[in-house]
């Protein structure tokens, strides 16, 4: 089963919580604004992949990028994996259920997602 992570990334842009899906040799990446709550629909801006070294990593961050501390790891499998919409199904120690990332519709850039936690997904 690939894994995932949740990262709390204190940054000099601010707190934010970085979804991390372990995919092949990368893990896809987005900074959620807000930290993951059933029925909460969440901003999430896609990052570039980052490499699997954060599956198991927390501290500082090379550059002056800030800290991260894991909020929350597991695994998970892919229910619908298309361009414009992920969904997913996690086995956390925080969260459990289905997670959905839709791409907004009202980001020219395409970088832009909106992420949901399905009712009941934490514990």
């Amino acid at each position: 089963m690939p894994r995932f992570v949740i990262l709390e990334h204190a940054s000099p842009r601010g707190l934010h919580w970085d979804l991390m899906l372990q995919t092949g040799e990368v893990l896809a990446t987005w900074a959620l604004a807000e930290p993951p709550r059933p029925g909460a629909t969440i901003a999430a801006e896609a990052l570039p992949d980052h490499r699997p070294f954060y599956l198991d990593y927390e501290g500082p961050i090379s550059g002056g990028r800030g800290a991260v501390t894991r909020w929350d790891q597991g695994t998970y499998e892919f229910e619908v994996r298309d361009p414009d919409k992920i969904s997913v199904l996690l086995q956390g120690e925080k969260l459990t259920g289905r997670a959905t990332l839709e791409r907004s519709t009202d980001d020219p850039q395409r970088r832009l997602w909106l992420f949901s936690l399905g009712l009941g997904g934490t514990p």
